[in-house]
């Protein structure tokens, strides 16, 4: 378990979404681990919490999971001399389901009848503790409390006679978004969810595979982008190549909007869309639907960068570096006292007297959770002189928790589920606030505007319009009727 004094400043670095995992793997190449350690690598901004791979050397799997940072943890090399084999899947972790904990970190192994399997998988299961109680009715033993053990227990009472089918099977039983790679000894296989909620992309490094979240992952270890898995998709890696199956219903795509708001690195490429583009053009939109008189625009660092420089662009106002990030704070920090306790917000930032003293300032950021991390940031940039605080939000005001992989509050947590934007401005004490529309947003990733009868995205966090149902949250109703419950209900 992480020790409580190793956890972020309560109400500063939880203050902000957590996407809770990437995943990566790799079939049939020498250092197969440490290639999947580069690759968790640049995973590492969807999910710190902990990581692990799992690797085969053509005749036994090897596994290693540990709490904390890849380069905390798999860069030593005893870590990697365990994980012999050309073939490996990786995962990196931030947990939304389970909890904390050696138990629930990824890739889960076992020893099934025709061999081993080792799992791992980025999304939200949202039958997966009803699927759980049936099972244990049958007598399945967990050792977890994740979702994604749910997958292995299906895998193993299928009665289908081989692997691809056992995994059809099982993944057609699921709800939910799930993006997932799995190794057993003779197959890699990736799938994703019939609504394309998760991304997963396929790579090519001289002829060996790659499968991995984002494409930012393929280029720390030089490999090519090949494509986008597409919504429903299962591919079949072996010795032989590659086979894709479409074994699900076809469904309309409702890929997360968020990951082009934060999640995704901004230097991926995400659904043939390049990331940082699209932030800017983000940026430009909310400068065009939110005009303010200022002298500067100041992003918060590092997520509102890329908006800010698009609404710099379009304002016609200078872009500065207001706002300094430390890079260096790290997971583990002295438990400070009472008395220092306020100063938690300076851990991360700090305020560039020089450029914000008399000023009139638009900060931007991607979004609004609790609000207090905002509160204080406006605060510091006041006291460093600013005249005028205007705060413009790169995403639609969030009212609603996600289910589908992100670790958000319950929606009575979310400033906007419970204040209007009026009241919210009084909230972080700013001049004037301004969220980007859900139509400015859907222009932004290149569409005309949101269909409201078929929406183009998964944007429920701002709409409360859920894509799936919601089992283990409200039961079986109605889709919409079950939305609203859920979104309003926390």
């Amino acid at each position: 378990m992480v020790d409580k004094a190793e956890m972020p400043l309560a109400g500063e670095s939880d203050d902000h979404f957590h996407d809770e995992c990437g995943v990566f793997g790799i079939f049939e190449r020498q250092d197969a681990a440490a290639i999947t350690t580069l690759g968790l690598h640049a995973l590492q901004h969807r999910g710190q919490e902990a990581a692990g791979i799992v690797s085969f050397d053509g005749s036994q799997f090897h596994v290693e999971r540990h709490i904390g940072l890849i380069g905390d943890t798999f860069t030593k090399p005893a870590i990697l001399e365990r994980l012999k084999g050309g073939r490996a899947i990786g995962h990196t972790r931030y947990g939304t389901t389970g909890g904390s904990g050696l138990r629930n970190v990824q890739p889960f192994f076992a020893e099934l009848a025709e061999g081993g399997l080792a799992l791992a998988h980025n999304g939200n299961i949202t039958n997966a503790m009803t699927v759980q109680r049936r099972l244990q009715k049958q007598g399945a033993i967990f050792s977890s409390t994740s979702d994604t053990e749910t997958v292995l227990h299906l895998v193993a009472t299928s009665l289908k006679h081989n692997t691809v089918g056992r995994f059809i099977d099982a993944l057609g039983q699921l709800e939910g978004a799930f993006s997932l790679v799995a190794l057993t000894s003779k197959k890699m296989i990736g799938c994703r969810d019939p609504l394309g909620i998760r991304p997963l992309v396929l790579g090519d490094l001289d002829g060996t595979y790659i499968l991995a979240s984002e494409s930012c992952a393929l280029d720390i270890i030089g490999a090519r982008f090949v494509r986008d898995l597409k919504p429903g998709e299962m591919v079949v890696i072996t010795e032989e190549g590659v086979e894709s199956h479409f074994p699900f219903a076809q469904e309309r795509q409702r890929f997360c909007i968020f990951e082009y708001v934060y999640f995704a690195r901004p230097d991926s490429t995400v659904e043939g869309r390049d990331v940082y583009e699209v932030r800017k053009r983000i940026g430009a939109e909310l400068a065009n639907e939110n005009p303010v008189e200022a002298d500067i625009v100041v992003p918060v660092p590092d997520s509102g960068t890329p908006a800010a420089i698009g609404f710099a662009q379009a304002a016609g106002l200078p872009f500065e570096l207001g706002i300094i990030r430390n890079h260096y704070v790290g997971r583990t920090f002295i438990q400070p006292s009472d008395s220092i306790r306020h100063m938690g917000v300076k851990l991360k930032h700090n305020a560039n007297r020089k450029l914000i003293e008399g000023k009139r300032i638009v900060l931007v950021d991607d979004s609004i959770v609790r609000g207090t991390t905002s509160q204080k940031i406006v605060q510091m940039v006041r006291d460093a002189g600013a005249t005028e605080v205007h705060m413009r939000i790169a995403s639609p005001p969030t009212r609603a928790s996600c289910f589908y992989g992100v670790d958000t509050p319950s929606a009575a947590k979310l400033l906007a589920s419970r204040m209007s934007i009026e009241e919210m401005a009084d909230f972080i004490r700013v001049d004037s606030l301004s969220f980007l529309s859900i139509d400015g947003l859907y222009r932004a990733v290149g569409e005309a505007a949101r269909n409201n009868e078929i929406p183009q995205f998964c944007d429920a966090c701002f709409t409360k319009d859920y894509p799936t149902r919601l089992t283990d949250q409200q039961g079986t109703d109605n889709v919409r009727q079950l939305s609203l419950l859920a979104a309003g209900g926390q």
